[in-house]
């Protein structure tokens, strides 16, 4: 399965959406808080836009098309969830908009997974 989802993945690298590019800009090479993430891992039958596989975190980015398809949306996480990952989601919006909210709330996330005491959250604002 796994040889099967490589040129998928690589496919989806190469087409990324200017909201991946700039949150990788963010991931990338051990940048937030040393923790190496991965773009477009398969999880389940769903690949992951981003994945640190040691801390066991996934980040989505939505766009506009995610409102129409709420429900897949939950079943997706859900199965991601069930094989031990926790699933940050995030807008197209709020990267182009908020980046450091979103990279605050990464970095809030990784402290959970690594069971350090929580950053104080910055509130989310509806876009």
């Amino acid at each position: 399965m796994a040889h099967r989802s490589i040129p998928i993945a690589r496919r989806l690298r190469a087409d990324q959406t200017s909201a991946e590019g700039a949150l990788w800009t963010q991931l990338r090479g051990r940048r937030l808080e040393g923790c190496k993430f991965r773009r477009q891992v398969p999880i389940g039958g769903f690949f992951a836009d981003f994945a640190c596989l040691d801390l066991g975190l996934t980040i989505e980015l939505d766009g506009s098309h995610h409102a129409l398809q709420m429900e897949a949306d939950l079943a997706r996480r859900a199965l991601i969830e069930a094989r031990g990952f926790v699933e940050l989601r995030f807008t197209n919006v709020e990267i182009a908009e908020r980046m450091d909210w979103v990279v605050q709330e990464i970095r809030r996330a990784i402290d959970t997974a690594r069971g350090l005491p929580m950053r104080d959250a910055r509130p989310r604002l509806d876009l």
